[in-house]
């Protein structure tokens, strides 16, 4: 059954879940996953077979543009099983031969085949890498194909064979957008999983069809923005409006708090399972690896932290998109390759996520009715480019501020001089003459946005590391915490017995 290709838009909501709901859902995850592994293996075998016969050796010999090509591959699919049927096929027989039948239905196991299948064909592209089996607690989702069968949102309430959980609205809903989100056209349900604080929460995405609502207090504004997203900031240039703003000003690394995890984690691997090293300390394979209770506490402890660094950097670009969309719908910016910056600048772009901005950006535009539109750097080169020359000059990426070539004219800040070119830029072109024409009113918001910079630069660098302290001590308290009760059911018990641990929210109180 093929999903209808529409305009849609995810509404989230957390599910009201008894502990025997919680039971049952996390039991159908663990079927998911054991259905996904077998579905992931089968396709990658049949994949194997059907490179190593002589049809797909005859396929792949026919050059690129012959006519015909497309089909003698769906041919060697077919003859081989590799095809998106025959593996709902083969899961439909897994499910039923074992345990899973009992709490598996259709739609279910249609979608996780599904997700192993696409998998797979994207390895057997080239697009991607071999993907990898999943591991016990490591499936979080469950897809439905549409809204009437397994899977349904019905009067309020998610019904999942057997099971009716109610929603948890807000009772307030001031801008009335869950309402309004309601009130749109459920095309499928997916049920998610996450651990918070240690305790598992089930929450309900609902796949309305449709253009997103806007809260009413977002407002939208109707000018042209030009943008130019780093590793760290963007600039934002309009007409009456310049910014230079920082990613994420108020994230924490917690990179040394996270090394310090890591190091104890690999101590407590290699305490739990000597055997599985070498002489020199390297790592043999095809070994079993044995957690200890401590040292799931402590995996516990560093999902925790990354779980709120990724909510806040979340929360950081929702803000800011909001603020962005506030001047103008209409973006143009440059197509760049994140996967390069991440060559180079890993961490920043791990800690900031521009590619995630972008694209909150462009779909809060589109849902706006504006567009985020891209182009090409090539043809363009904003940032090697002077206006009052005309000529391309090369510099380094060391080099911040843009020098002009007439000598006349104050340098500025590169990256709002390449925002405020982005403007003027149609089909790939850069139009000089709107550019120039345009320049005399531009410079001064320029300037005042790289002093604007600068001084907020100099108030956030004190705030930081009161943030860090503030975060540490917690982080201590926790630990003390833990190891006395840790100790103190040691001696009662003589033993230690696997447990959840209650994990404290880094970002509770903070600014």
């Amino acid at each position: 059954m093929k999903r209808a290709r529409s305009a849609t838009f995810v509404a989230e909501f957390p599910l009201r879940t008894s502990p025997s709901d919680e039971r049952e859902l996390s039991i159908r995850l663990n079927a998911a996953c054991q259905i996904f592994n077998a579905c992931l293996g089968e396709s990658l075998k049949r994949l194997a077979r059907m490179r190593a016969s002589t049809e797909w050796a005859l396929a792949k010999a026919l050059p690129k543009r012959t006519k015909g090509r497309t089909k003698v591959f769906q041919a060697c699919n077919d003859k081989f099983g590799f095809t998106q049927g025959a593996l709902k096929k083969y899961a439909q027989e897994r499910r039923d031969a074992c345990w899973i039948g009992d709490h598996f239905g259709s739609h279910d196991t249609q979608s996780t085949s599904d997700r192993a299948f696409a998998a797979v064909q994207q390895y057997g592209f080239g697009k991607k890498g071999r993907p990898r089996f999943k591991g016990y607690r490591q499936v979080h989702s469950i897809d439905g194909y549409s809204n009437i069968a397994v899977l349904r949102f019905k009067n309020d309430n998610f019904c999942y064979d057997g099971l009716t959980i109610p929603l948890i609205k807000d009772p307030r809903d001031k801008d009335g957008w869950e309402k309004q989100a309601l009130a749109c056209k459920t095309k499928f349900c997916r049920v998610v999983r996450r651990t918070i604080k240690g305790r598992d929460r089930f929450y309900l995405q609902l796949i309305q069809e449709g253009i997103p609502p806007i809260k009413a207090r977002h407002k939208i504004g109707k000018e042209i923005v030009g943008f130019d997203v780093g590793p760290s900031t963007v600039a934002v240039v309009s007409e009456t409006q310049a910014l230079l703003i920082p990613l994420c000003p108020n994230l924490p690394t917690m990179a040394k708090e996270l090394r310090k995890l890591d190091r104890k984690i690999d101590r407590q691997r290699r305490a739990n399972n000597p055997e599985n090293y070498s002489a020199k300390g390297v790592p043999l394979k095809n070994k079993k690896w044995i957690k200890s209770n401590h040292q799931q506490i402590t995996a516990a402890e560093r999902r925790e932290i990354h779980r709120c660094l990724a909510a806040e950097r979340k929360r950081a670009h929702g803000e800011l998109a909001n603020q962005i969309l506030a001047i103008g719908y209409h973006g143009k910016t440059e197509k760049v390759s994140v996967k390069s910056w991440q060559k180079r600048w890993g961490k920043s772009i791990g800690k900031k996520a521009p590619s995630m901005l972008m694209a909150m950006v462009g779909r809060k535009a589109a849902s706006a009715g504006g567009r985020l539109e891209q182009f090409s750097t090539r043809t363009t080169k904003l940032s090697q480019f002077d206006h009052t020359t005309g000529e391309y000059v090369k510099k380094p990426l060391s080099q911040r501020i843009h020098y002009f070539g007439d000598g006349t004219t104050a340098a500025v800040q590169r990256d709002l001089y390449s925002a405020f070119l982005a403007r003027f830029v149609e089909q790939d072109t850069l139009s000089v003459s709107r550019a120039t024409a345009a320049w005399t009113s531009a410079e001064p918001l320029l300037r005042q946005a790289t002093e604007s910079f600068i001084q907020a630069s100099k108030k956030r660098d004190s705030i930081p590391n009161r943030v860090l302290r503030k975060i540490r001590r917690k982080s201590r308290a926790a630990q003390r915490g833990r190891e006395a009760r840790l100790l103190q059911r040691d001696q009662t018990r003589g033993e230690i017995q696997p447990r959840k641990m209650q994990q404290i929210s880094l970002f509770e109180g903070t600014s």
